[in-house]
């Protein structure tokens, strides 16, 4: 129970309540005193005839005008009421205390952290957000401010502000800070002029697998070394990407990222690209740098380099020796200190041994080098990168986060996923703008597998002799897998057998892309 003593301010009346209090062996639990002269006591429930007693006694006591049950202390209401206020803002909100610990969090941080107020409250704000370096906020200078941070693969900004009380002289004190997470203003995730050893990058890879921890680890080491750097992957894994990581992550991180695709450019186009050309060499135009010159210090990205012209590479192989080279049209050389990462879907050593390209330009490139799995054989992976395209797309379209079905994931994770997550983040997007109630099921993503009927072998024939049969079910195998690789090369690939062996079965069984 709860009381309000409304009263007079006299010496001693607070300690007749007390008296009172402890002669009847009603415990205190607590006591505020407002300076008007009320007082509020917070006392466990007694029975009905023990309480009309005790109100007859407290309206005895001398300077005592009147006392009454309430049902909340001033405290009690007014925290009720704070919480309240901050569970229903739409943005994440933590209390830290002066050791780093979170007091607090709102709807909105519990659930942007996908976690339980267990799971939060009492935790390091580091190991939370492994980016906010709580101790070397509070050793500098208090003051508000703003932090780039990355919560699940997605970029948000720390708004800190430092919450001070006032003491009885009159002195502020810190008391503890207020994290505000908002969404990052829409704009590309790396910036070219980020600062030194800055840190951002490779959190924006999310996944679970151990296929991808091993590629984040084996990447970090990579990303501070000079040499050539090689990153190999199918189409939509995220090869630049990874390179922009890379070179966040190393010393080279706030000079500039440039790229060049190297597929479909013509000879002399791709070469004043890379290489600029000297004054008059174009109609008297004026002179122009290079992506090599101008990224001095920093990184060029060559993408899908297996697509370079023999000519090019030539020039490549040059610069690679002693990152010298010649502007077009110009005789003296220049020399630039500068990382080369290059990135291909095709199989480097095969096009070598073809001779569709250089085999001393591909051993001078395949020293460093980072394989990036592709999705369908790190499906462990699909949950998480689900989650964050859908947080990614959430604010765009202005829904709240759907309930995933409970057979999503298996659907997901049984499609082999040929454009994997560029066509997963694609999928996803697709999804949510077809979404008409608040259940994102495995229909919205119109998966090839799920839109055919049927499973393979639901209509197999089992007529006839043994080897009829199992070419029949063969058959059904390829025709169902040729649909997300369409190409012999790419099922072959796919299946770990020839691209003879492939091209063969399709042509024998007559397969063709639907």
């Amino acid at each position: 129970m709860r009381l309000e003593v409304i009263c007079e301010d006299r010496l001693g009346l607070t300690r007749e309540l007390l008296d009172i209090l402890a002669s009847k062996n009603i415990d205190l639990r607590g006591i505020e005193i407002d300076v008007v002269g009320i007082i509020y006591l917070n006392c466990p429930d007694i029975d009905f005839d023990t309480f009309s007693a005790l109100m007859a006694e407290i309206r005895r006591i001398d300077g005592v005008k009147d006392v009454r049950r309430i049902p909340f202390m001033p405290m009690e209401r007014h925290n009720t009421e704070l919480i309240s206020l901050l569970n229903n803002l739409p943005d994440p909100v933590l209390a830290i205390d002066l050791k780093g610990l979170v007091d607090m969090a709102n709807h909105a941080a519990l659930s942007l952290l996908s976690l339980e107020e267990s799971e939060v409250l009492g935790q390091q704000i580091s190991s939370l957000i492994p980016m906010f370096n709580f101790a070397k906020w509070v050793e500098g200078p208090i003051t508000r401010q703003r932090e780039n941070i990355v919560i699940n693969g997605l970029d948000y900004v720390a708004e800190c502000m430092p919450v001070y009380i006032s003491s009885e002289s009159a002195e502020s004190i810190l008391a503890s800070t207020v994290m505000i997470i908002r969404a990052a203003e829409q704009k590309n995730i790396f910036d070219d002029a980020l600062p030194l050893h800055n840190a951002l990058g490779f959190e924006h890879f999310v996944g679970v697998s151990n296929r991808h921890k091993l590629l984040i680890s084996q990447a970090k080491k990579l990303s501070f070394l000079d040499q050539p750097l090689l990153i190999q992957g199918e189409t939509g894994t995220g090869k630049e990407m990874m390179a922009r990581a890379c070179h966040n992550r190393s010393v080279r991180g706030s000079h500039p990222f440039l790229v060049l695709s190297c597929a479909s450019m013509p000879d002399d186009v791709a070469e004043t690209e890379l290489f600029g050309h000297a004054p008059g060499a174009f109609n008297n135009q004026q002179g122009k740098k290079g992506i090599f010159e101008q990224a001095d210090g920093g990184t060029v990205f060559l993408d899908e380099i297996g697509e370079m012209s023999p000519h090019l590479q030539i020039k490549l192989l040059r610069f690679l020796q002693d990152g010298t080279f010649r502007r077009v049209g110009e005789e003296h050389e220049i020399h630039v200190d500068v990382r080369v990462i290059a990135s291909t879907r095709h199989n480097l050593a095969e096009l070598a041994e073809t001779k569709s390209f250089r085999e001393d330009l591909f051993y001078r490139l395949n020293v460093l080098t980072l394989s990036i799995p592709p999705l369908r054989e790190r499906l462990n992976d699909i949950g998480p990168l689900l989650e964050l395209f859908i947080g990614k797309y959430m604010k765009q379209l202005g829904i709240q986060k759907p309930v995933l079905d409970d057979n999503l994931l298996d659907q997901l994770s049984s499609y082999s996923w040929p454009g994997n997550m560029r066509q997963l983040d694609n999928m996803v997007l697709r999804a949510l703008t077809e979404l008409e109630g608040n259940v994102l099921s495995a229909d919205l993503f119109h998966l090839p597998q799920v839109d055919s009927g049927s499973g393979i072998g639901a209509n197999l024939n089992l007529e006839g002799p043994l080897d009829e049969i199992m070419k029949e079910y063969e058959s059904q195998v390829l025709e169902r897998l040729y649909q997300s690789f369409p190409s012999s090369r790419k099922l072959a690939k796919r299946l770990n057998v020839s691209h003879t062996s492939i091209a063969n079965k399709l042509r024998e069984y007559g397969i063709r892309k639907k």
